[in-house]
């Protein structure tokens, strides 16, 4: 219970934080239970005078520190948590922090190469950006006698404890908002924090960056459009990560794409079909492909940096995006209904006649545009939208899929805003959809499925084994039933009396905080 009210004392910490920035003055209050109301209107009270405008929420989350920060990012990702006004102010959350001391970083890299500075780098020069998790420097390697230039990605200091001491805070708050929400079940709050969780953790370690590097550069070795910068594997560490220097244009940078008289709407067909090859082909996705960190090198090709956030589907996944895709543009819409079932997202009480008359409800308006008006990112919001009024549960990896895809639709709608995305992505899904869905794909999916059921057989002897003994305890335990020592159960009636009188007193600290805020603000 002492952990509690830790966890209590630093959210209400949180709280007064985001009164202050004035973040839930855009609290609609009557989607908010009366007790709820009161809270808001004490909160009202302490906001911070000026302006009622602006990103309030991003604000307040910068102020934080890293881990509300990377929150903030993440939850741009989901607007089935937080909705999509939300998620779009979310969106322009910049992950930009104060550099560390320079000192620091070289000692960081000294201690985890374990090898003097000037022994790996012939030089190190100043961070060129810094972020919540890690900042990048610039330096020079000598290889076969000559400089060459590599990025060094160099982990914070102490940022690993930092993160698990506020994340341990977002599971306490999830979990209970579990307890006494039927919606938050169903959002699935816990496994979004646990996404978040797992995510972070990748982000912290470098060697995962340089492995997803890795792994990206093999499935794109013969792509003609797109490559990965080159992991120097000698001086990657888990808190060290080097890699090639790219000189490339941004591009953000679209003075300078316009001065090297850059193929503009080549250059969107570039962005839309190499994030959808990646996607579809490869089922795993760059899920942060903003401008700035993707490059235009001298060759023509893109090269994208920081592997932080990556995306993966798996080949259910990828059929379903396949089958929906194809579905809205020949106008099936109970073919689209019947995948969602299929699938075990929607669950099978609903009907899928009722289901494809909200499909059609999306799909109709589609055809009475022109192409350049229609964008697949908001054809996949919408279809979100739809299948939570259905019961269908949070797929993280879907709304990953859909929110890179809005990001890069605007990119390449920024470079060519009469842009064809469906033009454009016909020849990626096409050959996806002949490849799998085709004869040769199932003729593939029956062998893939041959060798499953072969592995199965093998395993039935052990199987049955564990079933027999499974079985004989249940008998046991029908025949005798289970019993409880009478210390056990006076142990478990002084642990739950703790419980309520701790919980007891947390919800006494709570209060006797807000009531010296409002005694605090009164005396301003």
């Amino acid at each position: 219970m002492i952990s509690a009210i830790t966890h209590i004392a630093r959210l209400t910490r949180a709280a007064f934080v985001f009164a202050r920035e004035g973040v839930f003055g855009s609290v609609d209050p009557g989607l908010v239970p009366p007790p709820g109301q009161l809270a808001l209107k004490l909160a009202r009270l302490i906001e911070r005078r000026g302006p009622k405008h602006g990103p309030r929420l991003s604000r307040a989350l910068t102020r934080m520190g890293p881990a509300y920060l990377k929150l903030g990012q993440f939850l741009a990702t989901r607007p089935d948590v937080v909705g999509v006004v939300i998620a779009r102010d979310l969106e322009s959350l910049q992950d930009r922090l104060p550099p560390f001391p320079q000192e620091d970083a070289e000692a960081a890299i000294a201690t985890s190469l374990e090898r003097p500075l000037k022994d790996v780098f012939v030089s190190f020069g100043p961070p060129v950006a810094a972020a919540s998790i890690a900042q990048v420097h610039r330096g020079e390697v000598l290889r076969d006698g000559i400089r060459k230039p590599v990025a060094i990605k160099v982990l914070r200091p102490n940022v690993a404890s930092r993160f698990r001491r506020d994340l341990s805070d977002f599971f306490f708050v999830a979990h209970r908002a579990e307890i006494y929400s039927a919606e938050a079940r169903r959002l699935r709050l816990v496994e979004v924090v646990n996404t978040m969780s797992r995510s972070v953790a990748m982000e912290m370690d470098l060697r995962l960056e340089a492995a997803a590097l890795s792994e990206m550069a093999e499935n794109t070795q013969d792509d003609p459009d797109f490559r990965v910068p080159t992991v120097d594997w000698d001086r990657t560490t888990h808190n060290v990560l080097t890699l090639e220097w790219i000189d490339g244009i941004a591009l953000n940078d679209h003075a300078r794409l316009r001065e090297a008289k850059v193929d503009l709407p080549d250059l969107g067909r570039k962005v839309i079909q190499s994030f959808l090859r990646h996607a579809l082909r490869d089922g795993f996705f760059h899920a942060d492909m903003h401008p700035g960190n993707l490059f235009l090198d001298d060759a023509g090709r893109l090269v994208a940096i920081d592997f932080g956030i990556m995306g993966r589907l798996g080949l259910k996944e990828r059929r379903f995006l396949a089958e929906i895709l194809l579905g809205f543009i020949t106008r099936d819409y109970r073919r689209v209904a019947e995948v969602h079932f299929e699938a075990g997202y929607v669950p099978s009480h609903h009907s899928v006649e009722n289901f494809a008359q909200a499909i059609r409800a999306i799909g109709e308006p589609i055809h009475n545009r022109t192409a350049e008006e229609i964008s697949m990112a908001r054809l996949l919001t919408l279809l979100l939208e739809v299948t939570g009024l259905f019961d269908m549960r949070t797929r993280p990896e879907l709304i990953l899929l859909q929110k890179t895809m809005v990001v890069v639709e605007g990119v390449a709608r920024g470079f060519d805003p009469r842009l064809d995305i469906w033009k454009t992505a016909d020849p990626v899904v096409r050959e996806w959809i002949q490849r799998n869905l085709g004869p040769i794909g199932r003729v593939q999916g029956a062998l893939a499925g041959s060798g499953d059921l072969a592995r199965v057989l093998m395993n039935v002897p052990d199987i049955a084994a564990r079933s027999v003994k499974v079985l004989e305890q249940l008998e046991i335990m029908t025949r005798e039933g289970l019993r409880l020592s009478p210390e056990s159960i006076a142990a478990m009636g002084r642990s739950e009396g703790r419980k309520n009188r701790w919980r007891t007193v947390a919800l006494w600290i709570i209060a006797a905080t807000f009531i010296g805020i409002l005694i605090a603000v009164r005396n301003l």
